[in-house]
């Protein structure tokens, strides 16, 4: 490492470096010339040829590497890392009906899965009932449909929720779904103190990728604030916010980007917090990341170092945090879902490894890896289980979990590790020069630059710049015969109208005095400005339904119409 050369010894290995390329290099290019006129990562970060310590000469290994554990954590947020405990594997599972879904979880259970994630349908993700006219021909279709605490029942049948942690991939309703998983906690005997598992509650992502807003940037942030608020006073081992970069990556931005605006959204959240009046301190341990692992290996890899390292001195050094707790930075990882292809789909078998080695080598705390059949639909039970059996043979076979971080010290990783950063940071400071990350999405910026990353991606894809296989590269004559790829089978339409009996049941059992008066409760607590999450669960116990609850906040918040970004 740098660390180990003096001036003098840095200066002789960067004139032996500059000798070589003028000489050995140049005569073997002679001979045989390089593939392509310039390599680039993903983020269009120029690669050299060969690193040395001269790419890195001020590197301090205490103060950019440290031990694992230890600040600055860009060796893992555990000093044992996957020595002592592995990664969660917590597969993004759910489709059709609940009851499809809790045979999903269990089947997954039975072969190994260590931590559940909950996939929910477009109807549930925007906040409407499967009866809404809006919800037609889409109940079931990416994910489950939950709009009632009885298909929550459903879905945790003979599951135990206090030996369990669950991921909900929800955002603008996400107290509501909180308060349906509660409230069956409940119901199951489970005690708050035992309740485990993360909302992904993350807003401003909304507005930049996923799409799937409600409420106007302001009063969405604060609804997120409000479950932040509520869970860290009562919920302490649930993670209420799971900072988002995966959809901004899958939405086309570039790895620098997914980083930065990730933090960045970090950095707004954690100023929302503190506005009101909580200690930073009190609400950091719980605060959680979710990022992308891309196909582009080493990138990737830096990546998650630099966030780790760059976590932790905003926290430290820009919000004063005293407990080392509130520096982590701890993170689930996704497989790249944009890096499948419906082209020689068994190839994607391929890519999810590379991908998930990637994370691992990261040092991620949880991971999903997608199935090779998600080009179609939702995965079949055949390819969910090669997706989770991945993860297996990376823990158990390969040794990559035996010692912590084990390419550190590498030049090209750490100089890569450092430059990401550094581009990042860039990032960042723009961000703060708008104001933070909520008036830089009222702006339009970071909207603008995924959609112009996304853009030239896929032109250098149409021009050859960027290769993927079986695409723009050995391709084949003839499509890939879809028949081939045992995919899932389900009767949307039955399922359908399976939810709509059961949501009408719903409706004409309760105590419709008790409900009216829940949801008027909410209305003007909404209204007053007060911690909405209270009133949300008050008016779930009463049977209150998804639509209902978030038709009641619409009243009060708006809805929100994305205007043009450019």
């Amino acid at each position: 490492m740098g660390a180990t050369f003096n001036n003098d010894e840095i200066k002789k290995i960067s004139d032996k470096a500059s000798e070589w390329r003028r000489t050995t290099l140049q005569q073997w290019l002679q001979r045989l010339p390089e593939r392509q006129q310039e390599f680039t990562t993903l983020s269009d970060i120029p690669i050299k040829e060969v690193y040395t310590p001269a790419d890195i000469p001020n590197f301090d290994y205490m103060e950019k590497l440290g031990l694992p554990g230890e600040y600055p954590f860009t060796r893992g947020i555990h000093a044992t890392m996957y020595r002592a405990r592995l990664w969660t594997m917590r597969m993004f599972s759910g489709y059709g009906s609940p009851e499809d879904t809790n045979k999903r979880l269990k089947f997954l259970i039975e072969h190994g899965e260590t931590g559940l994630s909950l996939a929910f349908d477009y109807p549930t993700l925007v906040g409407i009932d499967p009866d809404d006219p809006m919800a037609e021909g889409e109940v079931g279709i990416v994910g489950v449909s939950v709009p009632t605490i009885v298909d929550m029942e459903v879905v945790f049948d003979g599951i135990d929720m206090g030996k369990v942690t669950t991921n909900m991939t929800i955002n603008p309703p996400a107290p509501v779904l909180l308060s349906f998983y509660v409230a069956v906690a409940e119901k199951q005997g489970v005690p708050y103190s035992q309740i485990g598992g993360t909302t992904q509650n993350d807003p401003l992502k909304e507005f930049m990728a996923q799409k799937s807003y409600v409420f106007p940037p302001e009063p969405a942030v604060k609804v997120a604030m409000d479950l932040i608020e509520w869970s860290v006073k009562n919920l302490p081992k649930w993670n209420p916010i799971s900072i988002s970069g995966y959809h901004i990556r899958e939405a086309g931005a570039t790895a620098v980007q997914e980083l930065a605006f990730t933090l960045a959204d970090g950095i707004e959240y954690v100023r929302q917090l503190k506005n009101r009046g909580l200690d930073v301190d009190f609400f950091a341990p719980r605060l959680s990341f979710f990022f992308d692992a891309h196909i582009n290996f080493f990138e990737e890899i830096a990546k998650f170092r630099a966030a780790r390292r760059m976590w932790a001195k905003i926290m430290r050094d820009w919000f004063g945090a005293k407990n080392p707790r509130s520096w982590w930075l701890r993170f689930h990882t996704q497989t790249a879902g944009v890096s499948l292809t419906a082209q020689q789909p068994w190839n994607n078998i391929v890519r999810t490894a590379i991908e998930a080695l990637a994370a691992v080598l990261g040092g991620t705390q949880s991971l999903h890896t997608n199935s090779f059949d998600e080009p179609f639909r939702v995965p079949s039970e055949f390819a969910a289980k090669i997706a989770l059996r991945t993860q297996q043979i990376i823990a158990y076979e390969t040794g990559v979990a035996d010692t912590i971080d084990p390419l550190a010290g590498s030049y090209y990783v750490e100089w890569l590790t450092d430059e990401i950063e550094e581009r990042a940071w860039k990032y960042i400071d723009k961000i703060e020069s708008m104001g933070g990350m909520l008036e830089a999405v009222k702006k339009g910026f970071p909207q603008r630059e995924i959609a112009d990353a996304a853009y030239k991606f896929q032109k250098d894809v149409e021009e050859g710049r960027r290769f993927i296989v079986g695409v723009n590269i050995f391709t084949e004559n003839e499509v890939e015969d879809v028949r081939k790829v045992p995919l899932l089978e389900f009767d949307q339409q039955e399922i359908e109208k399976k939810q709509k009996q059961r949501i009408a049941q719903v409706r004409s059992m309760r105590d419709q005095q008790r409900w009216s008066r829940a949801l008027d409760e909410l209305r003007k607590a909404a209204e007053k400005g007060e911690n909405i999450m209270p009133y949300i669960l008050n008016a779930v116990k009463a049977y209150a339904t998804l639509g209902e609850i978030m038709n009641t906040l619409k009243e009060v918040y708006g809805v929100y119409v994305e205007p043009p970004i450019y």
